[in-house]
């Protein structure tokens, strides 16, 4: 073969170092009608289970659980609020998570619970009376969640909220008075005792039965949840909030757990 022959022999591509490509074909070739990087048939680029977004949470949970029992980011009745997975409560008449909601941030104090035993057991009963101290004092959107159970023979129970020996929120649940069943909300400044408030269209509590209460500060009124409904609202009559640093329960009342939090 001549020297002009060989220029005449058809050339093939190199573009890759390392030797020549299929004529036609490109440097790396895919299976034809896939992506480079082919993936499973019908199946996205980062296949996911199916149904499930690319990075799947365990089913109806948040994306942070948290500490087991507190609210994923707490609402009140009738507000929509951020949904959890079922079984736990967030506040009242919303949908609610396993037990992992995330912890709350709040400027007041950290929830105070317990005490609990040996892990698995259930928590052992607060003493009442109960005082728990609120150092930053009540404030807009603080949240206090109370779960306990009337006594048996039950007559009444108290929740106080107080600034030294002033009471801001006076709450006191009668189960007969004079054969009536009411709620007393008052408030006593200086030693003296305002005007009662009782007018309600319903009791929701009964004797030997478990509660959980709600209460709501905002920045003109308290609201009392119970048993994730609604119940009532106290207009402030204490203005200055930061100093009411004190919450009491006393009287035919046992306690489980007395948390506070920051309403999201």
């Amino acid at each position: 073969m001549d020297l002009s022959d060989a220029l005449d022999f058809p050339q093939q591509n190199n573009p890759q170092a390392g030797g020549p490509a299929w004529a036609g074909q490109p440097a790396n070739p895919t299976w034809p009608g896939q992506p480079a990087n082919p993936t499973w048939p019908g199946q996205p680029a980062n296949p996911t289970w199916p149904g499930q977004p690319a990075n799947p949470t365990w089913p109806a949970q948040p994306n942070q659980p948290g500490w087991p029992g507190q609210p994923y980011q707490p609402t009140w009745p009738g507000q929509p609020g951020q949904p959890t997975a079922p079984g736990q409560p967030t506040a009242p008449g919303q949908p609610t998570a396993p037990g992992q909601p995330t912890a709350p941030g709040w400027p007041g104090p950290v929830p105070q619970t317990g005490p609990y035993g040996a892990p698995g057991q259930a928590p052992q009963a607060l003493t009442v009376p109960f005082d728990l101290p609120l150092q930053n004092g009540v404030f807009n959107k603080m949240l206090i969640t109370i779960n306990g159970e009337v006594k048996p023979n039950a007559k009444h129970f108290t929740i106080d909220l107080n600034r030294g020996n002033d009471i801001a929120f006076h709450l006191n649940p009668r189960f007969n008075e004079a054969g009536r069943q009411v709620i007393v909300r008052n408030s006593c400044i200086g030693t003296q005792w305002g005007k009662e408030e009782r007018e309600l269209a319903s009791f929701p509590f009964v004797q030997g039965k478990p509660f959980e209460m709600k209460i709501l500060c905002t920045d003109t009124e308290f609201k009392v949840a119970v048993n994730k409904l609604h119940l009532l609202e106290f207009k402030h009559r204490l203005r200055e909030l930061n100093q009411i640093r004190g919450l009491r329960i006393y009287n035919d009342v046992t306690l489980s757990s007395v948390n506070v939090e920051t309403l999201q």
